[in-house]
């Protein structure tokens, strides 16, 4: 990486570090084999042993998933968008109160845009450790996680509590909550009367794009899969756009805010002032505000990479349908 201030930050893929303690549910049986990753941002982790690799704020996180098969993340909710998209593996994401409102199975390179406001989770059904890439609304992605009230309980039996201020403390390993500070407070049934469930059509047809789709239509220009005017209409605060090698331009230009790069086929040389690299499906590139540049593939065969940059609206999802 260019050692410059003003050059891009490139995080590798095989240089994630990741956290294995990251969450609540870390120590239930079927979701203890998770490893988080948070890549650009604070992300919503909820331990203190998470590295974040890149703390510039963009606007939006940038975090990622890795599970063995069979491997859940439990049912919870966020107060801002949450974008997925699968960079390996073949995953099922759920939601609903009890997980049952409805399902679907993504493939590599397909993308999940969640409704703000339902509860979710997911789980790696392929037969090899799978990755999913993940972003978050804001800055601060919504201030953390709502957890359904049975995954707080089961929690709790495997020794983890998590406390008002949002940190997890192992009581198997001596640990205890501060003087002063409760336990994180369980959603009443009237609050979880306002997570609505929400069908197949709603959730699938509005927020569920496939990638061999975007490829098509990313034909002279990216493909814009989330914005006002994308192929998923929603205001998250960012744009996602699907570049592949039919749309991709040696024409350097800049954003007025921090932009990022994160390949999903091929290899692509990005160039900027003052220098170049090249980067590779998993890693993830931070391009710093007015920076001139421009990515190409650097080989043949299938190339693709999602591009992503805040709009400066509301962090908020407004799910337009």
């Amino acid at each position: 990486m260019n050692g410059r201030t003003n050059a891009p930050q490139i995080v590798r893929y095989g240089e994630l570090q990741p956290c294995k303690t990251a969450f609540i549910d870390a120590h239930t049986p079927g979701s203890d084999q998770k490893e988080n990753f948070t890549i650009i941002g604070g992300g919503v982790s909820e331990s203190h042993d998470q590295h974040v690799h890149i703390t510039t704020p963009h606007g939006f996180n940038i975090g990622a998933a890795g599970q063995p098969p069979k491997c859940r993340n439990s049912l919870h909710s966020h107060r801002t968008a949450e974008v997925f998209f699968v960079l390996k593996g073949r995953w099922r994401f759920f939601w609903g109160r009890r997980g049952t409102a409805g399902e679907v199975v993504l493939e590599e390179g397909d993308i999940i845009d969640i409704p703000t406001g339902i509860f979710r989770g997911f789980e790696n059904i392929g037969t090899d450790y799978g990755m999913i890439m993940a972003i978050l609304g804001g800055d601060d992605a919504g201030g953390g996680v709502i957890w359904a009230p049975e995954v707080i309980e089961d929690a709790a039996d495997h020794g983890l509590v998590l406390a008002e201020t949002g940190t997890l403390y192992d009581t198997k390993a001596g640990q205890t909550l501060p003087e002063g500070v409760k336990p994180m407070r369980k959603l009443t049934d009237i609050e979880l009367a306002n997570y609505p469930e929400m069908t197949p059509m709603q959730v699938v047809g509005w927020g569920v794009r496939r990638y061999n789709d975007m490829v098509a239509l990313a034909g002279t220009k990216p493909c814009k899969v989330i914005g006002e005017t994308g192929i998923i209409r929603d205001k998250p605060g960012f744009e996602v756009d699907l570049i592949t090698r039919a749309s991709a331009t040696d024409t350097r230009h800049c954003h007025d805010r921090p932009s990022v790069l994160m390949p999903m086929r091929g290899h692509w040389r990005v160039e900027w002032d003052g220098g170049s690299d090249v980067l590779a499906p998993g890693d993830t590139m931070s391009v710093p505000a007015d920076l001139m540049h421009s990515a190409v593939p650097s080989m043949t065969g299938d190339a693709s990479l999602y591009h992503i940059v805040a709009t400066g609206d509301a962090p908020g999802a407004s799910w337009l349908g």
